[in-house]
């Protein structure tokens, strides 16, 4: 009996762990509806047009222009964007291609979807996709991680006949990401996000009195702030895995101790 209820314990212990952690790697919900959704693009990283995640935004160009949009991202994420695009009735061949970048404008790569696709000449739409590796909370400054802050989408044609070049065509943009949780996080956070400008701050006096603003490009973020990096569901399964560890050693105990040793009788009892 001790044994089933030291085991019962156990389970118990385990199935409360797993459902905050079951629940944190759900794909993150859908952007509530209140505002507009974009309906237009910027043409540089400078002018990028500002989405949510769980958002569709839609804008009209021309082929051979560039169109950016850009989005926040936190640790623990993996960003997905996709792409569509209604093309001309006639055309030639055409090859598109969506691009991301970081904060810092670095090319991030795509681990699969379809980053890059020609359309023949009788196709009237195409769709792209592009999944970031995770975003983590830290890394080295050499190298190439994906990090909290402002990712920026560029869609364009890379592979364009000069008779198709100014054709009218419209684009619809979506970013969603799935919360990979502590089997991405790591020990260490940055200071703050790679958001452009965040870190540039102007004074002025006014009246004898100094007030500093901060003049930040990218006012976008997600939409329970970020992320302070030091907490994630690995301190959970931490915590299950010491109290499991502590349960097996007193069942253990009681498995392999055997039968109490008899009590003694006085000699003449």
């Amino acid at each position: 009996m001790r044994i089933t209820r030291v085991l019962s314990a156990a389970f118990l212990t385990l199935g409360l762990a797993v459902s905050p952690a079951a629940a944190d790697s759900s794909p993150s919900p859908s952007a509530s509806a209140d505002g507009d959704a974009p309906t237009s693009a910027g043409t540089s990283f400078r002018t990028a047009t500002e989405i949510e995640q769980g958002r569709q935004a839609t804008a009209t160009g021309s082929t051979g222009d560039y169109l950016y949009w850009s989005f926040p991202a936190d640790a623990g994420q993996r960003p997905t964007v996709t792409a569509t695009l209604k093309l001309p009735e006639t055309h030639s061949a055409q090859t598109w291609q969506v691009d991301v970048y970081d904060g810092l404008r670095r090319r991030q790569a795509c681990q699969y979807g379809a980053q890059t696709r020609t359309a023949a000449a009788d196709t009237t739409s195409v769709e792209l996709a592009c999944v970031l590796r995770t975003v983590r909370g830290w890394s080295e400054p050499w190298a190439d991680d994906p990090l909290p802050g402002t990712y920026y989408i560029r869609l364009t044609a890379v592979d364009l006949a000069t008779a198709d070049l100014g054709q009218p065509v419209d684009a619809s943009v979506e970013v969603g990401s799935k919360d990979i949780g502590g089997a991405a996080a790591v020990d260490g956070s940055l200071s703050e996000p790679l958001v452009p400008g965040i870190a540039v701050t102007s004074a002025s006096d006014s009246d004898d009195e100094s007030s500093e603003s901060s003049a930040v490009l990218s006012a976008i973020e997600p939409e329970d702030g970020w992320a302070s990096g030091w907490w994630s569901d690995r301190w959970v399964w931490t915590g299950v895995g010491g109290v499991l560890a502590a349960l097996a050693g007193v069942g253990g105990y009681a498995l392999t101790r055997g039968p109490g040793r008899p009590r003694r009788v006085p000699p003449g009892a």
